[in-house]
């Protein structure tokens, strides 16, 4: 698909992302880059004649998402990945990142837990070094792999503790599974790592997607969320419980979950009090960045400067950090103009 035209960017102003997929980050340049690294072949018709990811629908480009992740197949590889991401991120002016990494991705490269965890933790030290930027990591199951693999995962999140490891999540088909069945899973991830929790929902399925994870699973945040737009009760719910929505305006897009900017329901979402982030997904693949989805939002949306630096102080009090680390992110946000 096309990527979205390009939006000019204010790096100057302070951003904060908490919904990336760490594997959607790598870019074609770096995809091939590991490739080569690793003696393997990447699939025919990846990338289009210009150098991009190359897919054509929502089936495809889960394939294309897959096939360009087979090539992060070591600790360094993930180092890589998640330092270059950053330090992108960083020229952006983003000063905090979540990123959700997979170990399911990395298991299928044969890569323990621990190593995958000890690469990403790595390029987290190495950006922060160099730019300045903090960021954290997200453990993601994977819904339609079950509900016992989600365990296997949150047991391994309490058997190595590591203080950029702060949350659990899950991604995948929202069609597949009930949130209930996944209640042990985020219990332990919760009670016995202690961990923050947050959950794919109403993305691809509707409200009822969205309020099954709130009456089952113990999150304070929730991927995507936007379908929730379609039930005044249900934002209502949220608004009043101050659950942080992860919102991936240009994702929705690309997918085809909404049309174009006048139909997407950002707006409706902030208006209803919900507490309204704005994050990039999986960035290579949909044509943006954390900065561009910013520049979304002022362009597409109508957003002041003023509504940006409060969809960053939203992401900030929403994270899954330490109170004092906290602190000293919120110190670094001006005063609204």
């Amino acid at each position: 698909m096309d990527a979205q035209p390009s939006l000019p960017t204010d790096d100057r102003l302070p951003k904060a992302e908490l919904h990336v997929h760490l594997e959607g980050t790598a870019t074609p340049t770096l995809v091939r880059r590991l490739a080569a690294r690793n003696g393997m072949s990447l699939p025919e018709g990846l990338f289009s004649a210009d150098g991009r990811f190359l897919w054509t629908g929502f089936l495809h480009f889960l394939r294309a998402y897959d096939d360009a992740a087979s090539a992060i197949r070591t600790e360094e590889d993930y180092r890589d990945v998640t330092r270059e991401y950053l330090g992108h991120c960083a020229a952006e002016g983003a000063i905090y990142v979540e990123v959700m990494a997979s170990p399911d991705h990395a298991a299928l490269a044969g890569l323990s837990f621990e190593a995958h965890l000890a690469g990403v933790a790595s390029g987290i030290e190495d950006a922060r070094a160099a730019h300045g930027i903090e960021a954290r990591i997200i453990v993601t199951c994977v819904r339609h792999f079950g509900p016992e693999r989600a365990i296997e995962l949150a047991r391994a999140c309490a058997r190595n503790p590591h203080p950029l490891l702060t949350g659990f999540g899950m991604g995948g088909d929202e069609n597949r599974h009930s949130a209930a069945a996944f209640a042990p899973a985020f219990r332990i991830a919760r009670e016995e790592a202690g961990l923050g929790c947050t959950a794919h929902a109403g993305e691809a399925a509707g409200p009822d997607s969205v309020r099954d994870v709130l009456d089952h699973l113990p999150v304070s945040r929730i991927g995507h969320g936007v379908r929730a737009s379609e039930d005044p009760a249900l934002l209502d719910r949220l608004a009043a419980a101050g659950t942080v929505l992860e919102v991936c305006p240009t994702s929705n897009l690309r997918t085809g979950v909404y049309p174009d900017a006048a139909a997407h329901p950002l707006n409706r979402l902030r208006d209803a009090g919900c507490a309204v982030t704005l994050n990039s997904d999986d960035p290579p693949y949909f044509g943006t960045t954390i900065g561009g989805e910013y520049a979304f939002a002022r362009a597409g949306f109508g957003w002041t400067e003023a509504a940006l630096l409060a969809a960053t102080r939203t992401a900030l009090e929403g994270a899954f950090l330490d109170e004092p680390a906290r602190g000293r992110l919120l110190a670094r946000l001006p005063e609204a103009p």
